[in-house]
């Protein structure tokens, strides 16, 4: 077994929520834990008795009920809390206490602060204007929005009423969000005037007016100020209008929170697969907010009055989570930009400025940083760093060695893991436990994660699928406009009868950590953004040059960048300019995340007997890995061209 890189003080481990939490259930009966790991075999051996204790520990607001869960003879059918009742929004603005709630820095250098008061009464007035626009449960509200505290508060006052809340980041452009947004048929749709990145002022107005005019079932369009109070939104016609003029006709009044069921829907996230339109998931109110608490208090130890800032956009599922904090108390630091404008410092900046106590971002993020050869413990002051969290991608030992070298010694770097698919987390952290270079410390209590290999036996020390045997409360309720739940199912469970597939290669370690290895399905995932490979084939085979496609990512230093390989028409020849024209598409037409790192010319692609694109014998072939499905390409022999391509072992 290895030595740990860091091991939590005895005081640490006292004062930390899950040690509390273990002392009550002691207190209660429910037996005593002498460590992390005993605590988990009783999470996931007990799903009623743990989770049932932890809403009383958490103090949730609403209706608990007599039942806790309800099994079935399959994992999609499973129900917690089914008596329930609750309201999202309220248990997030329960918190009893003055002060800050929302820090908010831009990158053009602006910061404002708004108290829990400022907060709620912000909330307050949003809320009445929509209900007055006749919002209400179940309606679907959308944003096209920056990380702001405007975004915030109008997911808040959206789920208030009960209604369903979904985001883009602004960077998507008109086309990947309409792919999105149209296929939910919202209502209300909440955009900033811009924003900024690395220096440029960016316009979404436009954006906003396109989608307004696109998607029938929008009647409002309100933009918020982020650069400016005054944006022109003439575009957008008399469906436009300005936050401060809606919300002017009301004044602060008690909140009312709209009580749903506890498997209501929520959020709904979307997630790319290799075929078709973004998957939409619908996550419920209740599964999200005792998954998040749960994940805040117990594995983050997060508590009353601490400071957490997540580097995130609202097209990523950790803003949601991060939103989350505020129902443990915590102050939400905010930034939105470049963490690199105008230099490597900026995020270093903030942290120390504003006592940030949780720090979250991406595996990518803290590369760069090594890289640009940035030495917080240097040059700032971060005595009131407690955690680091970092996920997105699997954290390299050498990332492991870069934090407690140049950020911070003690500090509990918590590599964490999950995805959109359940809105949380499978692993992460666990402040009362030492932290092993490279792994995921703990697998997340009530988490009943396994690895598996192709035979469906569970193994240890082996690399193999990450599955989950139990139901758990964040697993979706379902998927948008999937009659009879087949897409949900042939997602999640058709690898191995009635066991959640995950699709992520790993090895449970003899630390009870977990090791992860990349994605085990052909889904793109640079920078820890899921991207379906669906996405860019739209784009690319829509271009008159081109006859079809495959995408693939490659491994590289612990991360993965999108190939892209071509076959043209008409006897084209793949050169400079065409490479140009299909990035500035991709570009404009996406996200520059979409944006393959490399584009090359193939004669033939090689395909499944049942006439699919074999993606993962490609993806595997260009990573050196053997290829298991062999025997199901029609055309093997083209394989023979993605082995030792010269332009990316030069790049490897």
């Amino acid at each position: 077994m290895s030595k740990p890189i860091w091991t939590p003080s005895d005081d640490r481990i006292e004062q930390a929520n899950i040690t509390k939490f273990c002392n009550g259930l002691h207190t209660n009966g429910k037996g005593n834990f002498a460590s992390y790991d005993d605590l988990w075999d009783w999470s996931v051996s007990d799903l009623d008795g743990f989770w049932s204790e932890f809403w009383d520990f958490s103090g949730i607001i609403g209706h608990k009920g007599e039942t806790v869960f309800n099994n079935s003879k399959h994992l999609i059918d499973a129900e917690f809390f089914p008596e329930a009742k609750l309201n999202f929004a309220e248990n997030i603005l329960r918190v009893d206490t003055v002060g800050t709630a929302i820090i908010f820095h831009t990158e053009a250098g602006a910061r404002s602060e708004w108290s829990w008061e400022e907060l709620r009464e912000a909330v307050s007035r949003l809320q009445q204007a929509l209900q007055q626009s006749g919002i209400v449960e179940g309606d679907r509200v959308v944003g096209l929005v920056p990380n702001s505290p405007y975004t915030i508060i109008a997911l808040l006052a959206a789920s208030s009423l009960g209604a369903v809340w979904s985001s883009c980041s602004p960077d998507f452009g008109f086309n990947a969000a309409m792919d999105r947004i149209s296929q939910i048929e919202p209502k209300v749709l909440f955009c900033a005037d811009g924003y900024n990145y690395n220096g440029k002022e960016i316009s979404s107005v436009q954006t906003a007016a396109k989608l307004t005019s696109a998607v029938p079932s929008i009647f409002k369009t309100i933009i918020f100020p982020q650069n400016t109070k005054n944006a022109d939104i003439t575009l957008i016609g008399k469906k436009g209008v300005h936050w401060a003029e809606y919300i002017a006709p009301y004044k602060n009044q008690e909140l009312n929170f709209k009580r749903t069921s506890f498997n209501a829907p929520l959020f709904i996230m979307f997630s790319s697969g290799t075929t078709g339109l973004p998957k939409c998931i619908l996550h419920s109110a209740g599964g999200t907010l005792i998954q998040h608490l749960k994940e805040h208090q117990l594995q983050a130890d997060i508590k009353l009055n601490d400071r957490l800032m997540y580097f995130t956009t609202c097209g990523w599922m950790m803003w949601n989570w991060m939103v989350s904090g505020l129902g443990s108390g915590a102050t939400l630091v905010l930034f939105d930009g470049s963490p690199f404008f105008p230099n490597g410092n900026r995020l270093a900046d903030i942290i120390s400025a504003e006592k940030v106590t949780h720090f979250g971002t991406s595996a990518k993020y803290l590369d760069a940083c090594s890289k640009a050869k940035i030495t917080p413990i240097n040059t700032h002051n971060l005595s009131n760093l407690r955690a680091i969290l970092s996920t997105g991608s699997p954290l390299s030992d050498a990332s492991f060695q870069y934090v407690y070298s140049k950020w911070k010694q003690d500090v509990c770097l918590s590599s964490i893991a999950g995805g959109t698919d359940i809105l949380g987390c499978f692993v992460g952290g666990s402040p009362i436990s030492p932290v092993y270079s490279g792994e995921c410390q703990k697998r997340h209590l009530g988490m009943n994660v396994q690895v598996f290999d192709d035979n469906g036996t569970a193994i240890q020390g082996k690399q193999g699928e990450l599955v989950c045997l139990s139901p758990h409360p964040s697993m979706p309720i379902g998927f948008w406009n999937d009659e009879g739940r087949m897409k949900y199912k042939a997602a999640y469970f058709e690898v191995f009868n009635n066991v959640w597939h995950q699709g992520d290669f790993v090895e449970l370690t003899a630390n009870k950590g977990l090791r992860f290895y990349g994605r085990s399905d052909a889904v793109l995932n640079p920078g820890g953004v899921r991207i379906g490979t669906a996405e860019i084939y739209r784009i690319v085979e829509n271009m008159d040059e081109v006859m079809e496609a495959v995408v693939v990512g490659q491994t590289i230093s612990n991360d993965q960048r999108i190939i892209l390989f071509v076959k043209l028409k008409n006897d084209l020849n793949l050169n400079d300019a065409l490479i140009k024209k299909m990035k500035i598409t991709i570009r404009s037409n996406a996200t520059p995340r979409h944006v393959p790192e490399t584009i090359l010319q193939v004669k033939d692609i090689p395909r499944t007997k049942s006439g699919k694109i074999a993606e993962i014998a490609v993806r595997d072939t260009i990573n050196g890995h053997a290829i298991k499905n062999a025997a199901s390409l029609a055309n093997p022999d083209t394989i023979a061209f993605f082995q030792n391509i010269p332009e990316l072992e030069i790049l490897s």
